[in-house]
């Protein structure tokens, strides 16, 4: 019969507990994106995973309204904040106020180290407890204005996808819950297992938390046929090569300020930003994935030299490439 000390080492390592919060009236689609991200059974997940519960602010056993004609039964209470490795605050209509024992429950597990992370209006919840006071975050593009007045010493980012500002992160409506949940998958697991998350919920791998929102203007037609799409999937395939804004835009058949201009309304973005980030995706795939050495990974996604890609790493994903290799190598996900 083994002895303690040897069945502690040879334990299965304990799951990340994430807390969905639903504090009131909410939406289905935004309590369902962190259900789905870390609560969903799927059969390649490596270990430790996620171990998702949902946690009703209101009194035991009363049903949570949903938008659409629905209730639903939270398994568990303000408790589970308690032994939470990270929050998610789901929607709620009411952004005005936030119950006190919820305030002294989300106090609670941020001061003893809890990730908290907001969706859409979620974020006022935090911001009525007090824990985004001097802190840059966001919330869906209706309710920046409101946000910025109501807590002048927040810094609303207003056009924004998601806002990481450390141990807690907030962000837009809807579609950018789920870039804000891959975006913790990618932190926690790297970026191969983000990105075959994403191939299941069958959306982008990584939209960057920077890019915009929403448009402000429609893009116009390109008369000639060539749409930025095209282009952006040929540069994917020729990350290697000396890829300029005056060569992605002849192959898009524009001018390059025509180009530039046409690809920040689309895309939220400039294409030098953009570049940048795919190369720094695709680095991120290879030293999880191969043994290739830096300067060869810096030579095979575009950016020369291994300096270079030291550096544009350590400035994006705050890591070195050989310490992101040491903490996430391991077989891409099947």
């Amino acid at each position: 019969m083994p002895t303690d000390r040897s069945a502690r080492t040879h334990a299965r390592p304990r799951d990340h507990v994430v807390v969905g919060l639903a504090t009131g009236h909410l939406s289905p689609l935004e309590l369902a994106i962190p259900a789905e991200v870390f609560g969903y059974p799927y059969d390649w997940r490596p270990s430790p995973w996620y171990d998702f519960r949902l946690a009703s602010a209101g009194p035991d056993g009363e049903p949570i309204s949903v938008f659409g004609g629905f209730d639903l039964t939270a398994h568990h209470g303000l408790d589970a904040l308690e032994h939470a490795d990270t929050v998610v605050v789901v929607p709620t209509y009411d952004r005005a106020e936030t119950a006190e024992p919820v305030v002294e429950a989300l106090r609670a597990a941020h001061a003893r180290g809890a990730r908290l992370v907001s969706i859409c209006s979620g974020t006022f919840v935090l911001a009525n407890a007090g824990l985004l006071d001097g802190r840059r975050a966001t919330t869906h593009w209706w309710y920046t204005d409101e946000l910025a007045a109501r807590f002048p010493t927040i810094d609303v980012q207003p056009d924004v996808l998601f806002v990481d500002d450390g141990d807690v992160l907030t962000s837009a409506g809807s579609a950018a819950g789920i870039d804000l949940c891959l975006h913790l998958v990618r932190l926690d697991h790297g970026a191969a297992v983000a990105n075959t998350m994403a191939k299941a919920l069958v959306v982008p791998p990584h939209r960057d938390g920077g890019q915009a929102q929403y448009i402000d203007h429609p893009a116009v037609p390109d008369p000639v046929g060539h749409g930025l799409t095209d282009v952006m999937a040929w540069a994917l395939e020729h990350l290697d090569d000396d890829l300029s804004v005056d060569l992605l835009a002849e192959r898009a058949a524009l001018s390059p300020r025509t180009f530039a201009r046409r690809f920040r309304q689309e895309i939220g973005t400039t294409p030098h930003q953009w570049l940048t980030r795919q190369r720094i995706d695709r680095a991120r795939h290879l030293l999880e994935t191969t043994d290739l050495s830096v300067e060869q990974v810096a030579h095979d996604v575009g950016f020369g030299s291994a300096q270079s890609l030291r550096s544009r790493f350590k400035e994006l994903v705050a890591i070195a490439p050989l310490d992101y290799r040491r903490q996430f190598r391991h077989e891409p996900a099947a």
